[in-house]
């Protein structure tokens, strides 16, 4: 529904509050959120839905390119054999850069625990994600992982 300057005044001034509008940069870090929650839930029919159904969803992973979201299904998948698995992402730290009318990279620092419970391995990351909004909501179309490196 649109509003038009002065019916936004007019109600403004009667008491009327509207909705807040979320934006751009709040969806994607929901979104983000939520993949990373799924992933740590270790529900990975959930982590699929959080991508674009498509072969050209693109995860650039250690150097090594898997294209379409069953890859990324398949890969994690064999990551989460691990007794410890979870993602922290630093979504506190995170910087969110529109590319498009519907298209935003999020950047940032996650931290990734994986191994024996006893003795888990930390391993910090930089991951940017492509996300693109569809008739569904946001989706990530494409997720690159590199490894943080120490100034």
């Amino acid at each position: 529904m649109k509003r038009t300057f002065a019916a936004t005044l007019v109600a403004l001034s009667l008491g009327v509050s509207f909705p807040a509008q979320a934006s751009v940069a709040d969806d994607v870090r929901a979104v983000y959120d939520q993949f990373a929650a799924a992933q740590n839930a270790r529900d990975l029919a959930k982590v699929r839905t959080f991508l674009v159904d498509s072969p050209k969803f693109l995860w650039v992973s250690d150097g090594m390119s898997f294209w379409g979201p069953d890859a990324l299904v398949k890969r994690m998948a064999e990551f989460q054999l691990a007794e410890v698995w979870r993602v922290d992402p630093d979504l506190a730290d995170a910087a969110i850069v529109e590319v498009g009318d519907g298209a935003a990279y999020i950047h940032m620092p996650l931290a990734l625990t994986i191994g024996l419970k006893a003795k888990p391995d930390v391993i910090h990351f930089l991951v940017s994600i492509l996300c693109v909004k569809q008739a569904e909501g946001w989706r990530i179309a494409a997720l690159f992982t590199t490894t943080e490196k120490t100034k």
